[in-house]
């Protein structure tokens, strides 16, 4: 093989092991990872208020409404003089259906998973707010403790001259121009 082939086929090789690094950082950088964990707790999640919809809200919907089955609420489409207590019924005799009952179950879903998640990001966001402000007690070895505070870094100061919010970092603001110290 020739001098230059070698060299152009080692080219290559590397691009693909540079490829692979790139593709194993992507894979492996935290982002991917939560959204990864979160796409499978997300539909753990809906297992659980499909349920919890389905088997407990739904039935005293219906003892509310008088026995009502929302899943059966549908309306028969087409010329068949034959009348279908079920959507399973009718669609096991291959009549066309419009399914508003199902529809409404499927806002309720919607309605029940959005305050879900809602109270979940609230709680969250609560326990991160108090951790950011508690004190952690570290124990050390042989009796001794040592105090760890967590502070919160501020990302933004005021300008001393304009009043506007300004990074930390600038040292001449964007809004007046005038030279931070």
């Amino acid at each position: 093989m020739d001098l230059k082939k070698e060299n152009q086929i080692n080219k290559e090789v590397e691009k693909g092991k540079k490829t692979i690094g790139e593709f194993k950082k992507f894979i492996f950088r935290g982002n991917v990872m939560d959204m990864a964990v979160g796409v499978i707790i997300g539909a753990a999640f809906g297992k659980i208020v499909t349920s919890l919809v389905s088997d407990i809200i739904m039935p005293v919907v219906g003892l509310l409404s008088g026995g009502a089955d929302f899943t059966n609420y549908f309306v028969q489409l087409g010329s068949s003089s034959e009348k279908y207590a079920t959507v399973a019924d009718a669609t096991a005799a291959g009549v066309a259906t419009l399914n508003y009952g199902k529809f409404i179950q499927n806002i309720i879903d919607f309605l029940i998973v959005a305050v879900c998640i809602f109270f979940m990001i609230k709680i969250i966001n609560r326990l991160v707010e108090g951790a950011k402000k508690s004190e952690i007690l570290l124990k050390g070895g042989k009796g001794k403790s040592s105090e760890v505070v967590l502070v919160e870094e501020p990302l933004t100061k005021v300008c001393p001259f304009c009043y506007s919010e300004i990074s930390v970092k600038a040292v001449k603001c964007p809004h007046c121009t005038s030279d931070i110290k």
